[in-house]
């Protein structure tokens, strides 16, 4: 009489399927590859990303290189209501990139860490694309990254991701803003809309507040979208057109202090980069505030004050530059469809920004 064996538990049982996890990894390799260059030596089965400094860097005499860390935050919860994940990945990219090239740094590679409650290719294929296209954006290549599926730590259908990203700058080019100065100009680049950063404030003015629904048309308002295709536009991803600045002009920095306008707002972001006894006054008149964030305001009855604390206003990038400086910026800026507006200018003050 032959025995029956008993089977015992799987991962499979526990919520994680291996082959379907290696799968998707096996997949997403060909999308990587779109992003690598010369420098990137190929790995696809390996532990670790694998890139070379050599070709690249033989143009630096002093390389620093420079690295930065983000994720999206609450923003990944539009992407669940809309069903659309194909942007978030830029999102991704531009929060991690904007914030190196402030410091004058070139990005060179970029990794990923997409966390789900159960892989669902169709989805993180779709999150994958985003993060390809931001690369690609920013000149990077997406060298590796890790795809963990965790049931029971996030909701079904969820997931997290967070990004790396490493550059490289010139020793003595790194913008840190220590010669700003009285009467320098500050420069806006314009935002595409909310970007990344004060989604709990938004969903609390329209979801929790006025009760409305993404498929909500927003022509009362002025605008030709509805909520949902209004909160999800991606974050600008602003490297290329500072790149061209900073290369064509190699003698010096005409670039003085760069601030990406993320959590905080420009009241919180620039100050960061003012040396002591230097402050900013902005005129709000300078630029145009998009219509999404008016909204906000009028919905949520929010007041000027907080508005400013917590979004970019319209304002994703800001560049200070002596005023001598200002034209030929300027006129680059134009060149690579990126206009920059003079908002404001450094006055003395205490590290502050006054609105005015």
């Amino acid at each position: 009489m032959t025995k029956k064996i008993k089977k015992g538990l799987s991962y499979r049982d526990a919520g994680v399927d291996i082959d379907t996890k290696g799968q998707f990894t096996t997949d997403i390799y060909s999308k990587m590859r779109t992003t690598f260059s010369l420098r990137v030596i190929e790995n696809p089965d390996g532990f670790g990303g694998l890139f070379t400094l050599n070709s690249r860097l033989k143009k630096y005499s002093q390389p620093v290189l420079v690295s930065s860390t983000d994720g999206v935050g609450t923003k990944l919860k539009i992407a669940f209501m809309t069903g659309k994940h194909d942007t978030i990945g830029i999102d991704l990219v531009a929060m991690c990139v904007n914030d190196i090239i402030v410091l004058g740094a070139e990005p060179l590679f970029l990794l990923d860490y997409l966390a789900s409650s159960r892989i669902v290719p169709k989805v993180l294929h779709e999150v994958l694309d985003g993060i390809v296209v931001g690369c690609r954006q920013a000149g990077c290549a997406l060298i590796g990254g890790e795809t963990p599926e965790m049931p029971g730590f996030y909701h079904e259908g969820e997931y997290d991701i967070a990004g790396f990203v490493v550059g490289v700058v010139e020793k003595d080019r790194i913008v840190d803003g220590k010669t700003i100065k009285h009467g320098d100009v500050v420069i806006g680049l314009s935002s595409s809309g909310v970007h990344s950063n004060g989604f709990s404030l938004v969903r609390k003015v329209f979801f929790d507040t006025a009760k409305m629904r993404l498929t909500h048309k927003l022509t009362k308002f002025g605008l030709r979208t509805t909520l949902g295709e209004e909160l999800i536009k991606p974050t600008k991803i602003y490297v290329n057109p500072i790149l061209k600045i900073l290369n064509k002009h190699k003698t010096k920095n005409v670039i003085k202090g760069m601030a990406h306008i993320t959590g905080g707002g420009l009241v919180e972001n620039i100050p960061r980069i003012l040396p002591e006894a230097c402050a900013i006054k902005l005129e709000r008149n300078r630029w145009d505030i998009p219509e999404i964030f008016k909204i906000i305001q009028k919905v949520g009855d929010i007041d000027n004050q907080e508005m400013f604390h917590v979004f970019n206003m319209g304002i994703g990038m800001v560049l200070i530059v002596s005023k001598s400086d200002v034209k030929p910026v300027l006129d680059e800026l134009k060149k690579s469809k990126e206009p920059g507006t003079i908002i404001g200018e450094v006055v003395k003050g205490d590290r502050i920004v006054h609105i005015v």
